[in-house]
């Protein structure tokens, strides 16, 4: 959690010598001079808080600070909440896999699409198995037929180095 306290100017805290001012009802007031803002807070027996500390002059509410710290940690863990965290799960397998080798990894990833992980799907190269090439095409091209049901492909199959690769993320829910 952020601490606001830090990022947020408060009564004395503000300084700069003109704010323009919004009112406990939020009614504009206007630029005034800082003391005259602080002694107008004070008179309500609220506090003066910068909420636009960017704008020319600064633009300061007259609030109460505990209350608005609240509002605004409310708004982060909301905002939090409505978040989705994306994971990319990688796998990883060789030209020469068996069959079953093969539907282990296949049930693997189709478990992470359904779980609406990205999955990434790396076909290793060692040594002379640089000269075959076309068996590891296959086997990814067999991966993109037997995983179009559950996902799609995001990233199309593409050599790195001794490495070849493709990236699937879940499919989208009709909703």
């Amino acid at each position: 959690m952020v601490d606001i306290q830090k990022y947020i100017r408060v009564n004395e805290r503000i300084n700069s010598p003109e704010v323009r001012v919004i009112g406990p009802n939020a009614e504009q007031i206007g630029v005034l001079v800082i003391s005259r803002a602080l002694e107008m807070a004070r008179g309500h027996g609220l506090d003066l808080v910068e909420v636009a500390p960017t704008a020319k002059p600064p633009v300061c509410r007259i609030i109460d600070f505990s209350k608005y710290k609240y509002e605004q940690q409310k708004k982060e863990r909301r905002v939090k909440k409505s978040q989705k965290i994306v994971r990319l799960k990688q796998i990883r397998v060789k030209p020469h896999i068996d069959e079953h080798d093969y539907q282990n990894k296949l049930k693997q990833a189709i478990a992470f699409l359904d779980r609406k992980d990205k999955v990434k799907i790396n076909l290793f190269y060692r040594g002379r198995e640089m000269a075959f090439q076309d068996l590891g095409r296959g086997i990814i091209n067999k991966f993109i037929a037997d995983m179009s049901a559950h996902g799609m492909i995001e990233k199309n199959p593409s050599m790195e180095g001794r490495v070849l690769s493709v990236v699937f993320s879940p499919k989208a829910d009709k909703a």
